[in-house]
């Protein structure tokens, strides 16, 4: 029976699958970040919120002072927003890889240039948002400052 395909052994679609699902401990890694990433992001939407419920019976000093804490607030509000943004585009990319190793293998397609672009875009994707994680690290950082009279 010319050209028909003979089907592919349990051993080839085994290493099929393993090739395909390596990229997935990449996942678990990028979702680990992201859960770090929306934990930081709600304690300061938190913060935010409890100081715009309350900066309305803060004598002129504190209010000043809480109107600065809430524009470094916001800055790191939307550090993180893009960090997260960024690392979702990178885990969707890694997906489509994963699949597309998978069907790559079972389907002769000549994809293997546009699995290494989806590769790169994800990884530049995922740096992208662990250089704004760090950027909203430094802000907090920064923004820690222990008073005097506290001390």
């Amino acid at each position: 029976m010319a050209g028909m395909a003979l089907p592919l052994p349990v051993d080839a679609i085994a290493h099929n699958i393993q090739l395909a699902t390596a990229p997935v401990f990449l996942l678990a890694g990028i979702g680990s970040f992201m859960n770090v990433l929306t934990t930081r992001l709600g304690r300061v939407i938190d913060r935010a919120r409890l100081i715009e419920a309350e900066i309305h019976g803060y004598d002129i000093d504190l209010a000043a002072r809480a109107r600065t804490e809430l524009r470094v607030l916001g800055r790191r509000m939307t550090a993180a927003h893009w960090a997260i943004g960024l690392c979702t585009l990178s885990a969707l990319l890694v997906c489509v890889v994963v699949a597309a190793l998978f069907v790559g293998d079972l389907i002769p397609l000549r994809g293997s240039v546009i699995v290494a672009a989806l590769f790169v875009g994800a990884m530049i994707l995922l740096i992208g948002g662990l250089l704004l994680f760090l950027i909203e690290v430094q802000i907090a950082m920064r923004s820690v400052k222990v008073r005097g009279e506290m001390l």
